[in-house]
């Protein structure tokens, strides 16, 4: 018999090495993948963003003062909070009432005066250089360990005023912006006079703040007993704070007005 003849492929169909070929292409366009450096950078830049995203959420979760403080102890905070809000619209709504005070009166040179004397006597509490009165607390501590250093009522000091103090007396030393806080194990100096236990604190402000922020959680109440001493904070209508810095006058700085 005569050999038979293969009939060649259909139109249209490939050929098997034709379809190897094929394969191997499309293996090769996909892998390996082609990264360009702009999505390297991207992706990278993403990596570090994420990292440093979950570290500051675990530091925060894990190292808040306020994690483990009880309900009224928050709802104290916040109260605070909105009481140093109100007492900066409070000095925002008295400096415009001076302001409209100024523009609108018949004699302002007068007016100018009167402010400028009340400014001045503000100024003087300030600097400690004049006698203050008000409402305010006495805060007291104890030690008899001696275990209170100075950094403590430094710490006293700075809490005070975050809560709105005015004016501070230690014993019988002013304390005012400059002051400095120096020594320990019941030998403490506030700027170079020599203070000794139990030490007493006459500060003016509004009672409702400055003994809620000696008593938060963490706070210097709480860091005293842990040293032994003791804290009592009483409040008063009228606190007297009379010791008296002497009025310095600068050696270099003058007044610029003209």
């Amino acid at each position: 018999m005569p050999p038979v003849a293969t009939p060649p492929p259909a139109q249209g169909e490939a050929t098997a090495p034709e379809e190897t070929t094929g394969r191997q292409r499309l293996k090769a366009g996909l892998w390996p993948p082609r990264i360009s450096r702009a999505q390297l950078i991207v992706a990278l830049l993403l990596f570090v963003l994420g990292l440093g995203l979950a570290i500051q959420v675990r530091s925060t979760s894990d190292n808040s003062a306020l994690r483990g403080a009880r309900q009224e102890d928050l709802v104290r905070i916040l109260d605070e909070l909105d009481d140093r809000t109100q007492r900066l619209e409070d000095e925002k709504a008295r400096l415009e009432s001076q302001r409209s005070e100024l523009e609108s009166s018949s004699d302002q040179a007068e007016e100018a005066r009167k402010q400028t004397r009340e400014k001045e006597r503000q100024l003087g509490i300030l600097a400690g250089t004049v006698a203050a009165e008000g409402p305010g607390i006495t805060l007291t501590i104890a030690d008899g360990a001696g275990a209170v250093e100075s950094d403590m009522l430094l710490d006293a000091i700075q809490e005070l005023r975050a809560a709105g103090a005015e004016a501070i007396q230690v014993n019988d030393v002013r304390v005012v912006a400059d002051s400095y806080f120096s020594g320990g194990d019941g030998s403490i100096e506030i700027d170079g006079t020599k203070v000794t236990a139990p030490y007493v604190f006459k500060v003016i402000g509004k009672p409702e703040d400055l003994e809620p922020a000696l008593n938060i959680p963490g706070g210097v109440v709480q860091t005293l007993e842990k040293e032994q001493a003791t804290a009592t904070v009483a409040r008063s209508e009228k606190i007297v704070v009379d010791a008296l810095r002497p009025a310095k006058r600068p050696d270099y700085a003058q007044s610029s007005s003209q």
